[in-house]
């Protein structure tokens, strides 16, 4: 009986024959799927032109597009997409280049325009004049407004943002810090703290998260005390509560930031002089302080708006810590 190769079919003496075919037949381990050299090239440069021509397309001077990396170049580009897609040619935006320098330089702050869903859309030139950034060097942060603010109040600023879409038109209030230079930073002591005040608007009709958009002022307010600095006792005033928040003492100095005197407040909750819009905020501080959450000075740190005798709001920045069954708190008014 004759046994045959099983590929080519020859008498089994005639397989040693066919070895070299199977070999040719064999694909090398080595070869299949190897990329080479200058594919990879290839691919690298055609990347790098479009990114040079997306580049050569954004409304920025010749020397600002020479410091472009191709990170701070797609964010631009992202920027601007999201600016066409709410404004659209023929739509004149609400806050844009149009409105020119010397108009930018008289505003108190910088305008910011959001997406419904928190993505920066716009930023006016003149935040250089706030933060220390230019819009570049601030976009290199990240592309949602919670990239340049401070992460503490993240959950706080998310809450009345959705509120704000939720009611297209109601204002709503917050103050963070936001991210500045480096230099900014060694001369003042820290970040920068802003007031941003905005509301959602809907840009066409029907509305739809696409097609609305926050529209903000961003308005600094005077600088804190960082932790080491003592603060004049003019600029504050301090308070004693029960765990509850209820007021047992006040310094004297509450008149001239208030107008209440120390009779008026004594045995009043601390919850009834807060703005509404801030009492989550007015709570999780509470918590942290009466329960002895977090770690560091900044945990029982916020930033609030109280309720003057005059009928008008003013913010504080407030300072908690819990000193066995009382909660102290120091205040410095934000003008």
């Amino acid at each position: 009986m004759t046994i045959f190769c099983s590929h080519c079919h020859r008498p089994l003496q005639a397989e040693m024959s066919c070895l070299p075919m199977r070999a040719k037949q064999a694909p090398s381990a080595s070869r299949p799927f190897r990329s080479t050299k200058s594919a990879s090239k290839a691919r690298r440069d055609q990347i790098n032109a479009e990114l040079q021509a997306l580049r050569s397309l954004l409304p920025i001077s010749a020397q600002e597009k020479e410091r472009l990396s191709y990170l701070h170049t797609m964010a631009l580009v992202c920027l601007r997409l999201r600016g066409a897609q709410l404004f659209p040619p023929g739509l004149a935006p609400p806050a844009g280049p149009a409105l020119g320098t010397e108009l930018l330089s008289l505003l108190p702050g910088f305008l910011l325009v959001l997406s419904a869903d928190s993505k920066l859309v716009y930023i006016s030139e003149n935040v250089a004049q706030v933060l220390g950034l230019s819009v570049v060097e601030l976009l290199a942060q990240g592309d949602t407004v919670f990239d340049i603010l401070d992460g503490r109040v993240g959950e706080d600023v998310h809450k009345k943002l959705l509120l704000a879409r939720e009611e297209p038109g109601r204002e709503v209030t917050f103050v963070s810090e936001m991210r500045t230079s480096k230099a900014f930073r060694l001369q003042h002591g820290g970040n920068r703290v802003v007031a941003v005040c905005g509301r959602f608007v809907a840009l066409h009709w029907p509305p739809s998260p696409s097609t609305t958009a926050f529209l903000a002022l961003c308005t600094p307010v005077v600088q804190s005390p960082t932790d080491g600095e003592a603060a004049s006792q003019d600029d504050i005033f301090q308070s004693m509560h029960l765990l509850d928040m209820t007021f047992i003492d006040v310094t004297e100095s509450v008149t001239y930031h208030l107008g209440y005197h120390r009779e008026e407040l004594v045995g009043q909750s601390w919850y009834s002089l807060l703005h509404p819009e801030d009492a989550d905020l007015a709570a999780a501080q509470h918590r942290a302080v009466a329960l002895g959450a977090g770690a560091g000075p900044a945990a029982g740190t916020a930033v609030l708006r109280v309720l003057r005798k005059d009928r008008a709001w003013t913010w504080l920045r407030v300072w908690a810590r819990r000193d066995g069954g009382c909660i102290t708190c120091t205040c410095r008014c934000l003008r």
